[in-house]
């Protein structure tokens, strides 16, 4: 199973983090304890919501829509 996922950073609420994962969890302990460059001047981070997919490909068109203009507007009013 392939995850979506948005993470909001909760020092910085206007932050956000767009990514792809097999491990939700681990991901964001990971995202937390700084080990992930892009993201560890923003921390700590939240789940803000996850969306899973059986189909790899799937879950990777919808994380790379996510990261355009119109998906960054859909997940801010949708998700």
């Amino acid at each position: 199973m392939k995850y979506v996922c948005i993470l909001q950073s909760i020092a910085f609420p206007d932050r956000f983090y767009t990514g792809i994962t097999e491990d939700l969890e681990g991901r964001l302990k990971r995202h937390n304890a700084g080990e992930v460059p892009h993201t560890a001047k923003f921390t700590p981070w939240r789940l803000k919501t996850y969306i899973a997919f059986s189909d790899e490909a799937q879950a990777l068109a919808f994380e790379r829509y996510l990261k355009t203009a119109s998906g960054r507007a859909f997940a801010k009013k949708r998700l």
